[in-house]
């Protein structure tokens, strides 16, 4: 059905207005073109690991894509040692309130806005300087990184917990960098008795976006509570936390509905997240930029679930 004409158009003179009007609206949309055609490329596109939908809008890509960071991801460049940005570090007093201190990595650049922040806690007896390697390596990848000492080397799990909390929120309020930090975007991880600490740091912090325990250890093994997305990193020869008696189950206690993952290093030890690890590295940035960021560009490295000689056992769910 053709919509009525108005009586201009159908007045004398009217088809020959109605031209000119077609013509001045071609004209004002090539103009909107050539002055906002940059606008409009430069939306991120979805990478192949990554479901978008076609039809969706330009605020919809918007907003799932604002907390992205850095170029488009590739496997070389979640396993390289330094990142896209470049990276500075401070050093905080072990005076500073409810942890014992510790080093925050920074990517320096202002003008990609702010960044998800991440503390990690290290393991029993240790100090910060056996988790140190992980900070300017996930900076590099676009976080604000605060590897922490403990009050004392002998602190337990809750303890690490409680600290790993006050360390983000010295982070955020208090530090000479919370002005790159995003407070709404935090994340916690940790070695050992530090990985106990970040398993219950996420459990009374729900808004926290990611947890990753590394060789975790901790005598409670209920953990359905915890809603925070979690991954797990267990190792095939430890002696110390087996993943017989504190990983996998760990893992298990989580709710399937929690977005989680497993990963087990083929034979490694209690203490490989000490030194430079490339699969511990690329999966737990992979883990940080999906839950903190949002970016689902990194949903490739984590669905389907990886696999390679140095795993040897995995587990979890595609993030959802």
């Amino acid at each position: 059905m053709e919509p009525q004409k108005n009586d201009a158009e159908s007045a004398p003179g009217g088809r020959h207005k109605r031209k000119s009007r077609r013509r001045m609206l071609s004209l004002g949309i090539a103009a909107m073109f050539a002055i906002g055609g940059a606008g409009l490329v430069a939306l991120p596109s979805a990478s192949a690991g990554e479901a978008t939908s076609a039809s969706a809008t330009q605020s919809d890509v918007g907003t799932l894509n604002q907390y992205q960071r850095g170029p488009d991801p590739t496997e070389s460049s979640i396993e390289a040692r330094t990142g896209h940005y470049r990276t500075s570090s401070t050093r905080v007093s072990s005076f500073a309130s409810g942890f014992g201190g510790g080093t925050i990595y920074y990517p320096t650049t202002t003008s990609d806005g702010t960044f998800g922040g991440v503390a990690i806690a290290p393991g029993y007896t240790a100090s910060s300087s056996s988790m140190d390697w992980l900070g300017p390596r996930i900076a590099s990848q676009g976080f604000v990184v605060f590897v922490i000492d403990t009050n004392t080397r002998l602190d337990q799990p809750g303890s690490r917990a409680r600290q790993l909390l006050a360390a983000l929120d010295y982070l955020t309020d208090r530090s000479s960098e919370r002005h790159r930090v995003d407070a709404g975007r935090l994340a916690v991880m940790g070695h050992s008795m530090g990985g106990g600490g970040a398993l219950e740091a996420a459990d009374n912090r729900p808004s926290l976006k990611a947890s990753i325990p590394l060789t975790p250890w901790h005598l409670s093994k209920r953990w359905g509570s915890v809603t925070v997305p979690t991954f797990i990193v267990g190792a095939e020869r430890d002696s110390i936390a087996s993943v017989r008696s504190h990983a996998i189950p760990l893992y298990e206690s989580l709710s399937s509905r929690t977005d989680r993952m497993y990963l087990e290093l083929r034979g490694a030890s209690h203490f490989a997240p000490n030194v430079s690890n490339t699969t511990i590295a690329k999966y737990s940035i992979s883990w940080l930029k999906r839950f903190v960021d949002n970016d689902t560009r990194y949903d490739q490295f984590l669905c389907p679930l990886p696999s390679s000689r140095d795993i040897s056992d995995i587990r979890g769910n595609c993030p959802r």
